[in-house]
């Protein structure tokens, strides 16, 4: 760690646990971050009308920066580990922010002892799809659900 500055030697940030003071700071995260897709979709995207709220208590929110620039949400099933949610700020992406929050989802896993992550995206999402494909990740199931048509993917890991 560099003394003082919250970030490794390596000078890449490093995510750390959000406590309940840090959920205006995840709303205004992942608000700006799917503010480009409300005009593509009749309604908000799944994320901006989440309660984050029990999440963070459960311990499932990661966030990195301060201010806060980017939000994770990992939740741990019986063989992977969700990717609930992953948003950067806008004014903070192109830093390499995403890849960092995705890198440690994968850490988690391989600490967890779980073989592979898991995530979706919605369809219109297509640069979001592709970054994960780019990473790896494969496409396992196209199909509606809780009114959003969604792409599932998965990782293996470890």
């Amino acid at each position: 760690m560099v003394p003082g500055s919250g970030e490794p030697a390596s000078g890449r940030p490093v995510p750390r646990p959000a406590t309940p003071s840090d959920l205006p700071g995840i709303e205004r995260v992942i608000g700006r971050a799917y503010a480009r897709y409300a005009d593509l979709l009749d309604r908000p995207p799944a994320p901006v009308l989440h309660d984050y709220q029990p999440e963070v208590a459960a311990g499932y929110v990661w966030v990195l920066g301060e201010p806060i620039a980017g939000v994770i949400v990992l939740i741990e099933r019986d063989d992977s580990l969700l990717i609930e949610n992953v948003a950067v700020d806008p004014a903070a992406q192109g830093r390499g922010l995403g890849r960092v929050l995705l890198e440690f989802a994968e850490r988690q896993a391989v600490g967890r002892g779980l073989p592979r992550l898991t995530l979706y995206t919605n369809e219109v999402m297509t640069e979001s799809l592709a970054v994960y494909l780019r990473l790896g990740y494969q496409e396992v199931d196209r199909r509606h659900q809780d009114g959003y048509r969604r792409i599932f993917l998965v990782k293996a890991v470890g």
